[in-house]
């Protein structure tokens, strides 16, 4: 069995296209094609229902994915262990991570981590949705849910606190609610209902059962625009409004809790650029654990 083809392989079940693959591993479609049907020869069994959508693993081909997972990752752990007298840390790594977090806390730091690691390129990819390990969308995910599923290695990054807000102009205009119940007389703020990716964002719910949303944003930075905007009040981070002074709590003893998980692929545990951003996450948070709270 050839290890190229079972690269082959796994381009393809993780990107659910030959020709993805093929882009992917910077080698011509026909050629990715030709080792596939050569790796099915070899194991006398069709990995993946082909047709002009796309690949879908079939039920060998999804049992033969968990192996070439584990065959991958002592691949990587040799290689790592073989390199480990290489001095520096290189390569690239790319971060996901929900967009109020990876905007506004992450990327103004990210300068700290390649001024410590010059040869390391780092690509942050800060966007409201969920990232796939598996499928390599991301050597590294930051995430509001611990998964409960897969080969990945999870650690809580830190806990974070949420409350609501509004501008001074909008509190001007239409008065400071006193208690839940008042905020039906108001125009609120919240998530796209349908575009919601993880039940932990459904925050509304939380402060009173009749949250109604008048104007819906599916990003926490396009949430807290709005708030400044005096468009309504809206159910914001703590860390990202505290940097906006216009910004007013608006029933301050009213707070929703939740954490960042630190989460990467068991395959990717043994590389050294990989473990060196880990690293300095954890330290970087544990240095502002305060403004969290």
């Amino acid at each position: 069995m050839n290890w190229d083809d079972i690269r082959i392989f796994l381009a393809i079940a993780r990107t659910g296209q030959i020709l993805a693959a093929a882009r992917r591993l910077g080698v011509n479609h026909a050629t990715v094609a030709r080792r596939l049907t050569a790796l099915e020869e070899s194991l006398g069994t069709r990995l993946f229902d082909r047709s002009t959508s796309g690949c879908i693993l079939t039920e060998g081909g999804s049992r033969f994915f968990e192996r070439a997972e584990r065959m991958e990752a002592e691949a990587v752990a040799a290689e790592a262990d073989l390199g480990g007298d290489t001095p520096g840390v290189s390569g690239t790594v790319r971060i996901g991570a929900p967009d109020g977090f990876g905007v506004a806390y992450l990327a103004p730091r990210l300068g700290k981590l390649t001024e410590r690691h010059p040869g390391l390129t780092v690509q942050l990819v800060p966007v409201p949705r969920s990232f796939s390990l598996s499928r390599r969308e991301a050597d590294i995910a930051v995430t509001i849910d611990r998964p409960d599923t897969g080969r990945l290695v999870a650690g809580k990054l830190v806990d974070y606190a949420l409350g609501l807000y509004a501008s001074k102009g909008y509190l001007e205009k239409r008065g400071m609610p006193e208690q839940p119940g008042d905020l039906s007389a108001h125009d609120l703020i919240g998530y796209v209902e349908d575009l919601v990716y993880s039940p932990s964002l459904n925050y509304g719910t939380e402060i009173t059962r009749d949250w109604s949303a008048r104007f819906e944003i599916a990003s926490a930075l396009g949430q807290t625009e709005a708030v400044r905007a005096g468009a309504g009040i809206g159910i914001l981070h703590d860390f990202i409004a505290r940097a906006h002074p216009l910004l007013v709590p608006v029933m301050p003893d009213i707070k929703l809790r939740r954490a960042y998980w630190m989460v990467t692929h068991e395959s990717s545990r043994p590389l050294r650029n990989v473990a060196a951003v880990q690293d300095f996450l954890r330290d970087q948070v544990a240095q502002d654990r305060m403004m969290f709270g």
